[in-house]
């Protein structure tokens, strides 16, 4: 039941590895506020691993079922704000409170994260950045949430409805100039960076 730590980064994050398709579920915490990433499955599960901080958010991604199939009860469980981009906001079995865009900046107690609009895997597929610049941890290397868009030594898939690969390759482009030494948190598998 343990959640896995994540090293390194500007923030407390860790993750577990849920349902059928071993989605990582990122719990992160500036110490003020805490967030989930891509409830996958078992709302309960996630809620004991929060450790009895309070939930503020769950932060999807994108619409998949194996990113968003426990958001509904964990949403119920916990009063959090459910965070989507506005293009993959009414496909999710989930009240979505906060819809974002590209360029917006979703601050979840003092952690100002940036979305990133990254369609290919899904037309509203979204990243989102911390600089480390803008947290009190100054020698940890920035964040990115990358959902399934970048995963270590590869990309997402684009031969779903709603992916493209040429909107993928202006995707990538767009994370291509984050610092190298971001550290990277994908839906799958292992962590990477830039």
């Amino acid at each position: 039941n343990m959640a896995y730590k994540v090293k390194g980064t500007c923030v407390d994050a860790a993750f577990l590895v849920l349902g059928g398709y071993q989605t990582n579920v990122y719990i992160v915490s500036d110490g003020s506020a805490t967030f989930v990433v891509d409830p996958a499955s078992d709302a309960k599960k996630i809620a004991a691993a929060l450790g009895g901080r309070k939930l503020d958010a769950i932060v999807l991604t994108h619409r998949h079922s194996d990113h968003v199939t426990a958001a509904a009860e964990l949403r119920s469980l916990t009063g959090a704000t459910v965070i989507a981009s506005a293009i993959d906001a009414d496909m999710i079995c989930c009240p979505v409170d906060q819809r974002v865009n590209h360029g917006d900046v979703v601050k979840i107690g003092n952690m100002p994260w940036k979305v990133i609009g990254t369609p290919g895997h899904t037309e509203g597929s979204m990243c989102l950045f911390l600089d480390s610049s803008l947290t009190e941890r100054l020698d940890a290397k920035p964040v990115l949430i990358a959902g399934d868009t970048l995963f270590f030594g590869s990309i997402g898939r684009t031969d779903f409805s709603g992916g493209s690969m040429s909107a993928m390759r202006k995707s990538l482009k767009r994370l291509a100039v984050l610092p190298d030494d971001t550290v990277v948190l994908p839906g799958h598998g292992n962590l990477t960076t830039i």
